[in-house]
């Protein structure tokens, strides 16, 4: 077997008889997470071929780039460009049945609270579907308008806002203050800010008001010291775990190749700190249908190593955010891809039942 041309990819063109010896091989270490060897593929991969004609076809693979030996004298494992041949080329996914999606949108289709509760629920859902890790984005809004804010006051200098917005969406935040303020104080700040902005931008909110009441701060009454301390906590301080909710992050300790601790306690680290993550999911927000990077394809170092299986949900025309799930490379992308396919789809037909 030579290479005679490439494929638009920049893959070169593989006969059949490789390539069928590609997917075996692929699909074996993805089934057992072992290197596979000469022997095996010639007993078992359904070919008339010898050992020794497949260690050459392996050789040319390797070669190529599409193998890897992980130890001396071992059997080959798939590299990131082996999978990406496969995954453009060679793979063969599984569509869902009907009853299988019946389920989910019946999973899916619970009543909800708001769209927070419903994320958490979809990325507990794709991880325990898929046993990997779920990660759902927020749905992102082009506005969100204040409709009510109510201050409850706990224990010490801590307060409870409660803050109702784009009609029917309840946001709960707890929040630090300077001192104690009690429930009186709290209750007038609330009708004065439901009486001047309800109805209103909340980054209107944010920007505007907030910034003219910190530049009088010293000469402002007791009233609006109080008003202004806990509405620029409340309307400022999102928590950046509202940007996306994962899921099922410890199945990723299950697989032999991803044992390193150190490893996985930076990839747990970038959970936390979202910033790597979001920017790769925000990049997806332009794509459409299932995007896949492996390993180092999603420009994010903690990824390496791992694949990402995406998908854009939203309302009409608008997108309004990605789904997907993180796994080892050698995840089964027969299955994930439906998955997460499917879960977008009927996610977005929620959102759209939520909002009637």
């Amino acid at each position: 077997m030579r290479v005679s041309e490439s494929t638009p990819a920049g893959h070169p063109l593989l006969n059949e008889r490789t390539q069928h010896l590609l997917r075996f091989l692929i699909e074996r270490y993805i089934r057992d997470g072992q290197p596979v060897g000469s022997r095996t593929l010639s007993r078992d991969a359904g070919l008339d071929l010898s050992p020794a004609t497949v260690r050459n076809v392996m050789a040319d693979l390797e070669e190529m780039g599409y193998l890897r030996a992980p130890h001396i004298s071992a059997g080959r494992v798939p590299t990131s460009r082996g999978y990406r041949f496969f995954i453009d080329t060679l793979l063969r996914t599984n569509p869902l049945d009907q009853r299988q999606i019946e389920e989910l949108r019946r999973q899916i289709g619970q009543p909800m609270q708001n769209d927070a509760e419903l994320v958490r629920s979809v990325s507990n859902l794709l991880s325990g579907v898929t046993h990997l890790a779920g990660i759902v984005m927020l749905p992102r809004r082009q506005t969100m308008t204040l409709r009510q804010v109510e201050f409850l006051p706990l224990s010490e200098c801590r307060v409870l806002a409660i803050l109702v917005v784009n009609g029917q969406e309840v946001q709960n935040r707890i929040i630090q203050t300077r001192r104690r303020y009690s429930a009186s104080e709290l209750q007038q700040a609330a009708n004065y800010l439901n009486a001047q902005f309800a109805g209103r931008d909340i980054e209107q909110v944010q920007k505007n008001l907030l910034d003219e009441l910190r530049q009088t701060r010293d000469s402002l009454d007791r009233l609006m010291q109080t008003v202004v301390e806990v509405a620029e906590q409340t309307f400022e301080a999102t928590p950046e775990s509202d940007d996306y909710v994962v899921a099922g992050q410890t199945h990723l300790m299950r697989y032999a190749d991803l044992s390193d601790l150190d490893k996985l306690r930076q990839l747990f680290e970038a959970f936390n700190q979202k910033s790597d993550l979001l920017h790769l999911l925000d990049q997806c927000l332009r794509a459409e249908g299932v995007q896949i990077f492996i390993g180092e394809e999603s420009g994010c170092g903690v990824l390496d190593g791992y694949s990402v299986v995406t998908a854009p949900y939203g309302t009409g025309e608008r997108v309004l955010g990605v789904l997907g799930i993180i796994g080892p490379t050698r995840m089964a992308y027969d299955r994930v891809i439906p998955v997460v396919e499917v879960t977008a789809r009927l996610l977005a037909e929620a959102l759209d039942g939520q909002r009637d």
